[in-house]
């Protein structure tokens, strides 16, 4: 009687055979530098044979942060890459939590008095300016108003703009390549989720574009998918890409980029990391462990340490500064996610607190939108041209 009830098994379908050229590319594919120097995302030698296996179309569409499939017409014009100038920073930035609410106090010309000070006071710190830089630049302004510098409240704002560009002009330093260092190696660290792999990308499309020949470590063995998102962007910009796989030692996989890249007289080294928590001591130590061992090559690597850092983190990125910046010396930053809704402010915690350069700023998801970071193109996106153009 249970067998009348028993449903009939469906059978298999057949096996599809599988195009060995659409296999995508797992970590274990990319080969080590090793005896012969294979470098993954390096042409073959003319005595192989010429078979590539290319990168999944989703993996290279993650690393370019963009869906793989047709965007609507709308979403196509939104993630077009920022106008150059000041005009593409305004276009990009006035969403931020900051821009809007500046805005939204200048736009109905306000009264030149202690109330307005409050509220820039309350804004600033909304935004994530923090304590310090806020009483600074409150304190500025409440004096020179009190000395009748201000005509009206555009004047403040005029002062106001001028003491916010005089904050982040010493941190507006961009990257310089030392052409003798051969390579010049740039060790890039942050927390999980900063962008931190993304933007390694974006910085070997813009070196490439620049002449420089470069190549890509992948060391952030830990990410699963981390080493096939780097390759993807070494395949999609011609760069050539050291990985040892997943789970592999960090530290082995900076030794070995280093040690090809001086064979073949590269220009710049842009080694990944694992990213970690800055409240994890054991990992932290880590990053410590991958600069002895590449300093055993060259004593002056890395010639720059590159933090990455999330501009919606808030006042949480100075912590994240802290640590690193003890564990391995931080020398520059990276500011990204600033077009959405990133408050922005903390751009100035961090130069007010720490003052290490910050040498890109990201507004947006394309690679252009990977900018030198301007200290007059950042305040002017932040806050309104004149009164009542909030």
């Amino acid at each position: 009687m249970l067998n009348f009830f028993r449903r009939k098994k469906p059978e298999a379908p057949p096996a599809t055979p599988i195009d060995p050229s659409a296999a995508p590319r797992t970590p274990e594919a990319a080969e080590p530098v090793n005896g012969t120097g294979a470098i993954a995302g390096e042409a073959p030698a003319e005595d192989r044979p010429q078979e590539v296996q290319p990168v999944p179309a989703e993996i290279i569409a993650a690393a370019m942060e963009v869906e793989p499939a047709a965007q609507p017409a709308a979403a196509a014009e939104q993630a077009l890459p920022a106008a150059p100038g000041k005009k593409g920073w305004r276009d990009r930035l006035r969403g931020s939590a900051f821009a809007r609410t500046l805005g939204g106090l200048f736009s109905r010309n306000p009264r030149l008095d202690d109330d307005l000070l409050d509220e820039i006071e309350t804004a600033l710190l909304m935004a994530d300016v923090g304590v310090s830089a806020t009483t600074q630049l409150v304190e500025d302004l409440r004096k020179r108003m009190k000395a009748r510098e201000f005509t009206d409240a555009n004047a403040l704002l005029s002062a106001l703009r001028g003491d916010l560009v005089l904050m982040l002009r010493p941190v507006a330093l961009p990257l310089q390549i030392d052409r003798n260092a051969k390579p010049f190696v740039v060790l890039t660290v942050g927390v999980n989720g900063v962008g931190k792999t993304t933007t390694i990308g974006k910085l070997a499309k813009r070196f490439k574009d620049e002449g420089r020949p470069l190549m890509l470590a992948a060391g952030d063995t830990f990410r699963a998918a981390a080493v096939a998102q780097l390759q993807a962007w070494g395949e999609r910009n011609g760069v050539p890409v050291v990985a040892q796989g997943q789970n592999a030692d960090a530290a082995s996989v900076a030794f070995d980029a280093l040690q090809a890249a001086k064979a073949r007289g590269t220009e710049v080294l842009i080694a990944d990391t694992a990213g970690r928590l800055h409240t994890q001591q054991g990992l932290m130590a880590e990053l410590g462990k991958i600069k002895r061992v590449i300093q055993k090559l060259d004593a002056a690597a890395p010639h720059e340490v590159l933090m990455v850092i999330d501009g919606t983190t808030g006042q949480n990125a100075l912590s994240q500064l802290r640590q690193f910046h003890a564990a391995v010396g931080v020398t520059g930053l990276v500011v990204t996610k600033l077009d959405g809704t990133a408050k922005g402010g903390v751009v100035f915690a961090l130069a007010r607190e720490f003052g290490i350069p910050i040498r890109y700023a990201g507004i947006g998801e394309r690679p252009e939108d990977l900018r030198v970071f301007d200290a007059e193109a950042f305040v002017d996106a932040l806050l309104p041209e004149a009164l009542g153009n909030g």
